[in-house]
């Protein structure tokens, strides 16, 4: 198949390049080459800002594409300017959303692609939601080829994903384990959460490619095992070979005491503090012997070893590192005035 990506380059769409290329595709890239060096052989890239329509056009020419995989589009009028580029150039649109549009707060735990999709915690998911309305709709009135994926928690060597960090990640959180310090577990640590390894993830996408039982619907993709938080970071420690010592403390406050700009709201009311459990039926029904391989333990393990060695990828965060102690603090303070 001839495909283009927007994008290809990221924690999720990585992973289902070197899928393609592998698999010998005719694939193609379009980003603005900030990891060029990182494409495999044989992927042909252009270099461009997508949001300049006609140098994407001047670039893709009367090119024809079996898909259209877009993984940066994040707001209505990104999706309105695929509208315009690739209607008529693809017999498929791959739309990433997220499972963060699923309902919140959640009515049940188990979460299906029939799940309603209501967010109002975070803005970044009522735009993905609003991008899927316009998709589907495109779809039904005017026969648009769209398949909507919502990813959940996908990660790869690049980064250990965990709850309460900075904007620069969660390397903080790993120097504070490393230096015996506490960390910081949003609710009691009990819910109930999925994380999914890349590869895993983009052996369901790349089966959803071409196959006619994905035009005009949507698909969740991600492992079938299900963590507590508690055990998420207890996996890190392992990892690290060093003990957890966790801070529990409630989301409600987390949200209310961080800086706007980290966006706690959205991040964990909207998402990472609700138990959700998801059923991936669909899925497997149209990629028969879809099956996630990487358990969590392992695959954090593989993020430790890749960021021990890249020194570049150990970004330190002061502000976020003393913002911990200081909530730690405060939450040991006020137990000890009503203690006494």
């Amino acid at each position: 198949m001839k495909i283009l990506m927007i994008g290809g380059t990221g924690t999720i769409s990585s992973a289902i390049t070197r899928q393609l290329a592998e698999s010998g595709h005719d694939l193609w890239l379009l980003n603005r080459g900030n990891r060029k060096d990182e494409v495999p052989a044989g992927v042909k890239q252009l270099i461009a800002d997508v949001n300049d329509e006609a140098e994407v056009l001047r670039q893709i020419g009367s090119e024809f594409f079996d898909a259209v995989c877009e993984f940066i589009g994040f707001l209505p009028s990104q999706v309105e300017r695929d509208l315009r580029l690739f209607a008529g150039r693809t017999r498929q649109y791959v739309y990433i959303s997220s499972a963060s549009a699923y309902h919140k707060p959640v009515a049940s735990p188990v979460i299906t692609e029939g799940t309603s999709l209501a967010n109002p915690y975070w803005q970044y998911s009522r735009d993905k939601i609003a991008c899927e309305e316009l998709l589907m709709r495109e779809y039904r009135e005017k026969g648009f080829p769209v398949t909507i994926v919502r990813p959940s928690h996908t990660y790869c060597e690049r980064a250990v994903p965990l709850s309460v960090h900075g904007l620069k990640g969660s390397w903080q959180v790993i120097s504070r384990m490393l230096a015996g310090k506490p960390v910081i577990i949003h609710g009691d640590g009990s819910s109930l959460w999925t994380l999914t390894w890349n590869a895993d993830f983009a052996r369901g996408f790349v089966g959803l490619l071409g196959n006619p039982k994905a035009i005009g619907e949507a698909f969740q993709i991600m492992s079938d095992e299900s963590l507590t938080w508690n055990q998420v970071y207890q996996c890190v420690a392992d990892a690290l070979g060093v003990p957890l010592r966790a801070c529990h403390v409630a989301s409600e406050f987390l949200a209310a005491v961080a800086p706007r700009e980290w966006d706690f709201t959205g991040n964990l009311l909207g998402d990472k503090a609700a138990t959700v459990v998801f059923d991936c039926t669909k899925l497997k029904r149209a990629v028969p012997g879809f099956q996630c391989t990487t358990p969590f333990h392992l695959g954090v393990r593989r993020c430790i070893d890749h960021l021990t060695a890249h020194p570049e990828l150990q970004m330190e965060d002061p502000e976020f590192d003393v913002w911990c102690d200081r909530v730690i603090e405060a939450q040991q303070k006020a137990r000890g005035l009503l203690l006494t």
